[in-house]
């Protein structure tokens, strides 16, 4: 049985030992325990109980395992650089999300390198590639490096929209994020937001761009460009957070958005 902060699934035969364990499982969620404990209650009608008595007989005993959550990494677009940065994170106990709209980049022969990791591979192939980020977990860290500016766009637009998402980082340059905040704000993310403002990254003393560059690595080969070995994917100058004067439902790639990119090229 797994029990969560506000749900549950499976269960252990229900009455007074299930509700207990599920009420002892959460408090050690809220507790941030990590360490295993056992419960032993009692299935007769003389013992003392919160929910309900049984007259079963005996006592059934219940182990709690508090199970750490698998953290989640989803890497839109699989070229050179991005297959190079995926094989990082599938070194770690995690669930990776190589998503890509070519499709060839997602061969089984190109991605074989990851097969020896310990993360779990979830490949996402979509012409649309920002619908995937509805079925990636919650938590999930989003990193953005296709091919294409505009999908690289229409990706953190989205994202942006999400909820549900961790982190999301921009592989580029300095004008290349000074082009999308301006284009953001066209789509309706908050000009109000302090995470907007072009002057954030001095005061937080970083910005979000290929790490490599900062550690003074130079040149286009795919070990320059992606990140060190550290996990740190990218510096943590944060992203506008939406809130939208007239939300709306994740568009499909138009000729031209509201901002003037231009439509993708899918296959």
């Amino acid at each position: 049985m797994v029990v969560s902060s506000d749900a549950t699934w499976g269960s252990i035969g229900g009455g007074n030992p299930e509700e207990t364990a599920v009420v002892r499982a959460r408090a050690l969620l809220s507790s941030h325990a990590s360490d295993p404990e056992q419960l032993t209650p009692g299935l007769t009608d003389k013992t003392r109980t919160e929910h309900g008595r049984q007259c079963c007989g005996g006592e059934v005993t219940v182990l709690l395992e508090p199970l750490a959550v698998v953290p989640a990494v989803a890497i839109f677009g699989v070229g050179h650089v991005g297959l190079e940065l995926a094989r990082i994170p599938v070194r770690h106990d995690l669930d990776l999300h190589p998503v890509d709209s070519r499709r060839d980049q997602l061969a089984g022969e190109r991605l074989a390198c990851l097969d020896d990791g310990q993360g779990a591979v979830h490949v996402h192939h979509s012409p649309v590639p920002e619908v995937v980020l509805g079925a990636v977990p919650a938590g999930t860290h989003v990193l953005v490096m296709t091919h294409d500016h505009a999908e690289d766009f229409a990706i953190c637009d989205a994202a942006l929209r999400c909820g549900h998402l961790g982190s999301v980082g921009l592989i580029g340059s300095a004008a290349k994020w000074a082009r999308f905040r301006s284009g953001l704000l066209v789509e309706g993310h908050d000009p109000g937001d302090d995470r907007t403002d072009p002057q954030s990254h001095r005061r937080s003393g970083a910005r979000r761009q290929g790490a490599g560059h900062d550690r003074g690595l130079g040149g286009r080969r795919p070990a320059a460009r992606s990140p060190p070995p550290s996990g740190r994917a990218y510096e943590d100058r944060p992203l506008p957070r939406p809130r939208l004067r007239h939300p709306r439902r994740l568009r499909l790639p138009a000729t031209t958005t509201t901002s003037g990119w231009p439509s993708r090229t899918t296959d």
